[in-house]
């Protein structure tokens, strides 16, 4: 599999090259890479670049889950050694011996090595350290992992290991620690091993491999020892270090395991599913033996649970169930303990992998993300708990109701499905889903009947609840096309009422779609302006043809010109809310009491009540909230009264956004909370309870219960995938995981998003892209306060080279790049954050983005001034100067900051720079100016907080490398003065303590 890298043409482009591949992530194409450059190296008939690219070689070997390869590559560049010593410096020779070990550890993983050869070559190993002067306690670490790997006495390796001082050679000390844990956790004492572990599971030592490494092992310890909230912050990070990693296949099938045992199996499957790839990627029988291990663990507990025949993810080229992928699974794993026990003489592989598969569950169910699923969620065509209705608070019990049994006979099941349709009540739903099926089944006789009417009728009566479906879901293509058909069919089976309504749909449904605007349509507003009147036009139209077909069509039976009323109200009561405008509001208030006087007169309660709803929110429209709420108090009671009930929940809904709008968080939440459990009554899409579960959260928020609004939105989203409304789901998760980024819990954030990141249809990009883009913002933003800095960049990088096709939106692509060039920065690829912010700047010209660009500029400046001292100056300098431009610019456009004013943080970072390159005076002078534009404090806080900042860094500058203390205690003890007067306690602390420091050193 060659890459398209271009060949090396010196050693100099080799060495770049090779620096380049050690970048990658490892894998197959680093691996080959490895390969080609090692082929490139021998061409320059020189060592010292083909020991380079031969060290490369063997480290994308051993990541890489290849350990056949690795003693190979390790044996030449003993060869080299023994050759040509000299060409090894004492960082090559370093390398050398320290790879030893890495040589050991591949021949251990390789059952068909004999257990006599292992042995030879730590003899091997301790020959060649002895002869070059070295400490032995690396070949006793060896010893001692040999002889748990065979499953001897450990006690005399341990101690012969554990009792040595540590050398150069020596393993890292998280590793060392994790081999001491094991120890203890093999010996049966989890609080021990917990212990020792504490340091690398607390992130204070870490390595390459670690905490990931030892995180797979701690999570059943932790688990049984009652820290289970710590297991699952555990797993979720360790886990994200080591997923679809072929060299850490042992560490997933742990994180498996530890689902299966905590009532986690669906995320087990979600997690079997994106690490299919270790299947045929992983070369470590060793490894693969661990994987499959925890793979059969996983799935055992899946069939144990009634779900055999669930799709899988397993080995490429066929299709898997739980079950056979389970015996495939199993079949492989026995024979992989049984080639290591051959060759060890023991049965401890055999023997653990028991041990493994006979662990009974720790815990019933532990929350691990904030997107929990369930195996029924996983199964396909399998029945779903309605997760949404009911939950909207523990104290809200759910109201109970009689639902009537559908009729076996398919005479009284059409007549009870129209009874229930001409009602508006969400069973008549149950009953056409139903019919569906039935009609659809071989053999299937429509019955004589003349209460049932003919085939073709019936077949209309399905297609007119099929697009109505459709238009709850904002498909309204489909369904125009669905209720012109159903209207041919009404109009065949003698039914013209049904057909005039069934038309009024269609031209309703064709209003709604969101027109095609051409690039460079003149509107005050731009395109979204242009949009919204192309709309409001479209529902005039609508509004003029549902007229036309209410008066044309003759004979209309009440319950039809009832809804035909209703959509020429809710025509113009959607044309006000595209619009806008006020004119708009009178005529929607005219066909409102047209409907309420025809249904009052035909007492046709729901439309009675329709006709309120719309009263209310064309009230809110217009900006009369409390007429609003007048309103749907009254259709409240009514509803109490005479029904019908299953439109209480939604007027509920409406009340309680109103009082969101009357900024009555309390009330509101009330409202919402009595809305969602009485919703718990009724079929899940009676009642649109995703927007009453994202209004909660709104209310939550207000009210200062972040988690519990985190809560709402993730119900939010679950609610819109039951109702198929993907892209709503996805904006609510979207906003979940930003509060979740908000409250710090960084990994909730990344775990949330990953699983959403991996949805088919996102995979397939079938979600819109912008969309998915902003989710993966959240996600590299969340990598970046998680301290994954390179992962971040990566995206980063990612995101902004996508951004720049968005020639419809230059905005979004100057802050994206903006952000892509500070992480650069960050990472100290200055040259790159450049051109990122370079391409910033272009679309910022299209597109202003004062405070982004400006803050983006001054960070650059920060960070190369902090990394490279006087060296970076000027570049900082450019930098500044940049911002300044850009300030000027927003000072002329009358450009507010939601932050800090752009001027006096731009002198602030003046002084900052300068001080970073050790220009004292100019940074002096900068943080002057800087607190002159800020002024003195007020009582407000952020002024506040911003001054104490600049007077602080003035006080260091001055008092420390300006060494003039005596003035910087004067400038100091008067802003401490200043902002005890103002009770600014926070800020006075911190500038006492510079004082009190200055004066300990004076």
């Amino acid at each position: 599999m060659p890459t398209d890298a271009p060949h090396p043409q010196s050693t100099d482009e080799l060495l770049h090259a090779l620096q380049e591949n050690h970048r990658r992530p490892y894998g197959r194409t680093r691996t080959v890479t490895a390969e080609e450059l090692v082929d490139a190296a021998e061409r320059f008939d020189e060592p010292v670049p083909l020991i380079h690219a031969l060290l490369e070689l063997q480290e994308a070997y051993t990541y890489g889950s290849d350990p056949r390869k690795s003693p190979v590559v390790f044996a030449r560049l003993l060869t080299l050694f023994d050759e040509q010593p000299d060409a090894f410096d004492e960082r090559l020779r370093h390398q050398l011996f320290w790879r030893f070990k890495w040589v050991a550890n591949a021949l251990i993983a390789l059952p068909e090595i004999p257990l006599t050869s292992l042995r030879q070559w730590l003899g091997e190993m301790r020959d060649r350290y002895e002869k070059a002067g070295l400490g032995l306690q690396p070949y006793y670490g060896q010893a001692y992992q040999l002889a748990a790997h065979v499953g001897e006495d450990t006690t005399l390796a341990y101690e012969l290991w554990a009792a040595r001082r540590r050398t150069p050679l020596s393993d890292c000390e998280a590793c060392e620690i994790r081999e001491r844990a094991l120890h203890r956790a093999d010996a049966g004492d989890d609080e021990r091993a917990l212990e020792i572990w504490a340091p690398v599971l607390a992130g204070k030592e870490s390595c390459q491999e670690e905490p990931a490494r030892s995180v797979s092992y701690a999570l059943l310890p932790l688990v049984r020892t009652g820290r289970a909230d710590r297991a699952r912050e555990l797993h979720l990070a360790g886990y994200r270090a080591c997923r679809r990693n072929p060299g850490m296949a042992g560490e997933v099938g742990r994180h498996l395991e530890f689902c299966a045992l905590t009532g986690n199996e669906g995320r087990g499957v979600e997690l079997l599913a994106e690490n299919r790839n270790l299947f045929d990627e992983v070369d470590s029988p060793l490894d693969l033996l661990h994987f499959l291990t925890g793979v059969e663990v996983l799935l055992s507990r899946v069939e144990s649970l009634g779900h055999g025949e669930l799709p899988v993810a397993g080995y490429a080229g066929r299709a898997w169930t739980v079950a056979s992928l389970r015996a495939e699974v199993r079949e492989r794993g026995e024979g992989l303990a049984a080639r290591f026990d051959t060759r060890n003489g023991t049965t401890l592989h055999s023997d653990h992998r028991r041990e493994r598969l006979d662990r009974a569950p720790l815990l019933d169910a532990l929350e691990l993300t904030l997107r929990s699923r369930g195996l029924d969620d996983l199964a396909e065509g399998a029945s779903r708990t309605d997760a949404a209705t009911g939950s909207g608070t523990a104290a809200a019990p759910t109201v109970p109701r009689t639902v009537e049994a559908l009729p076996e006979a398919v005479p009284e099941l059409i007549v009870r499905a129209r009874e229930l349709d001409e009602l508006g009540h969400p069973d008549a739903r149950a009953c056409w889903a139903r019919l569906r099926t039935l009609v659809a089944a071989p053999g299937y006789t429509h019955p004589d009947d003349p209460a049932v009417g003919p085939y073709v009728r019936l077949c209309a009566d399905l297609l007119s609840d099929e697009a109505n479906r459709a238009a709850e879901r904002d498909e309204f293509a489909a369904a125009v096309e669905l209720q012109e058909e159903a209207a041919g069919l009404y109009e065949d089976a003698g039914a013209p009422g049904d057909a005039a309504l069934a038309r009024a749909c269609a031209l309703l449904a064709a209003a709604e779609i969101p027109a095609e605007i051409p690039a460079g349509t003149p509107s005050e507003g731009g395109e979204g302006e242009a949009r919204a009147e192309a709309m409001a036009d479209a529902l005039t139209e609508a509004h003029a043809g549902v007229v036309r077909l209410h008066e044309e069509t003759p004979g209309l039976a009440p319950y039809v010109e009832g809804r035909l009323l209703r959509l020429r109200a809710s025509a113009l009561g959607l044309r006000l809310q595209a619009s806008g405008d006020q004119e708009h509001v009178a005529p929607v208030l005219a066909e409102v009491e047209l409907l309420e006087t025809f249904a009052l007169r035909h007492s046709i309660d729901g439309q009675v009540s329709g006709a309120k709803l719309l009263r209310a929110g064309t009230y809110a429209l217009s900006g009369d909230l409390p007429a609003a709420v007048t309103e749907a108090d009254a259709l409240r009671e009514r509803l109490t009264e005479h029904g019908p009930a299953w439109h209480l929940p939604r007027v509920l809904g409406l009340r309680g956004r109103l009082q969101l709008g009357l900024r009555d968080a309390s009330a509101a939440y009330a409202d919402l909370t009595e809305g969602l459990r009485l919703a718990a009554a009724w079929p899940a899409d009676a009642v649109d309870t995703g927007r009453l579960h994202g209004d909660l959260a709104e209310a939550c928020m207000h009210l200062g219960r972040p988690d519990e609004a985190l809560t709402q939105l993730t119900r939010s989203a679950e609610a819109e995938l039951r109702a198929e409304k993907r892209t709503d789901a996805f904006c609510a998760y979207s906003n979940a995981a930003q509060l979740c980024l908000d409250l710090g819990r960084i990994e909730d954030c990344i775990a949330l998003l990953d699983s959403l990141l991996t949805e088919p249809d996102v995979a397939a990009g079938k979600v819109d892209d912008r969309l998915v883009a902003q989710l993966r913002l959240v996600r590299a933003r969340a990598l970046h306060a998680g301290d994954d800095l390179k992962a971040a960049t990566a995206e980063f990088v990612t995101l902004a080279a996508e951004s720049a096709g968005w020639e419809d939106d230059p905005g979004s692509h100057a802050m994206i790049a903006a952000e892509t060039a500070m992480l650069l920065a960050e990472s100290g690829e200055f040259e790159r954050a450049g051109e990122a912010v370079g391409r910033a700047l272009a679309a910022h010209a299209l597109a202003p983005r004062h405070e982004q660009l400006s803050n983006c500029l001054r960070e650059l400046a920060r960070l190369q001034a902090q990394q490279e001292g006087p060296d970076g100056l000027d570049a900082a300098l450019a930098h500044l100067a940049t911002a300044g431009r850009i300030a000027d610019e927003a000072r002329a456009a009358g450009f507010e900051p939601v932050g800090r004013s752009l001027d006096s943080a731009l002198a602030y970072e003046h002084g900052r720079v300068n001080a970073y390159a050790g220009q004292y005076d100019d940074a002096l002078a900068a943080l002057e100016k800087a607190l002159a534009l800020v002024g003195e404090p007020g009582p407000e806080t952020g002024s506040a907080g911003e001054w104490a900042e600049c007077v602080r860094l003035a006080g260091i500058v001055e008092g420390v490398y300006l060494e003039r203390p005596a003035a910087a205690l004067t400038r100091l003890d008067a802003a401490v003065d200043r902002l005890a007067a103002l009770g600014h306690t926070d800020e006075r602390e911190q500038l006492a303590s510079l004082a009190a420091q200055l004066r300990d050193e004076a």
